[in-house]
């Protein structure tokens, strides 16, 4: 069977950046599981994927706009240290959820700490870059019923694929991409 829309599709990856260092990898572990062209991946693998059978490997070359989005300078922001409650440790390299000021909710990274300012970046931690994706499909089967009813809940916001850098209105709330339940 050939991936198409609602094709239930197992595979491994191991992923890269542009310099060729390993970001992630499902080999050795579970392998990933997903239904095509609902949004669960970025739109560039998962167009590329799009007719492959059980059995094929691929190594796909995906630019920055058709993975988590080009970086929004936008999407960094300055935050009085005074917003945080005194006393609770705020430090490079955090994450955390914040809201918009239209009430979305955003996955948010602290970038830099003065006894004054915490700057987070909202970006996606792989915004603005090319990806490498080493991929083995292991398995293609038609979804179920009821894993097509289980649509909607995870796996990005199955509108934009996150190349909007989260600005798209997604129902439940982009987070560019990041595939994190709200």
């Amino acid at each position: 069977m050939k991936i198409t829309k609602d094709s239930m599709v197992t595979l491994h990856y191991t992923l890269h950046d542009a310099e060729g260092k390993e970001l992630d990898s499902s080999v050795g572990k579970e392998p990933l599981q997903y239904i095509h062209g609902n949004g669960m991946l970025i739109p560039g693998l998962e167009a590329q994927m799009e007719g492959l059978e059980a059995g094929a490997k691929l190594h796909a070359v995906v630019e920055a706009a058709q993975a988590y989005g080009e970086y929004n300078d936008k999407m960094v922001v300055e935050v009085p240290r005074s917003n945080f409650e005194d006393g609770t440790p705020v430090e490079v390299g955090m994450q955390f959820q914040a809201s918009t000021v239209d009430g979305q909710v955003c996955l948010v990274r602290v970038i830099a700490v003065t006894d004054e300012i915490v700057t987070v970046d909202a970006n996606h931690e792989l915004a603005g870059k090319q990806l490498t994706f080493d991929v083995e499909i292991l398995e293609v089967r038609e979804a179920t019923e009821d894993e097509l009813n289980g649509l909607g809940g995870c796996g990005g916001c199955g509108g934009c694929g996150g190349s909007c850098g989260g600005d798209c209105n997604c129902e439940g709330g982009c987070e560019g991409g990041c595939g994190n339940c709200n």
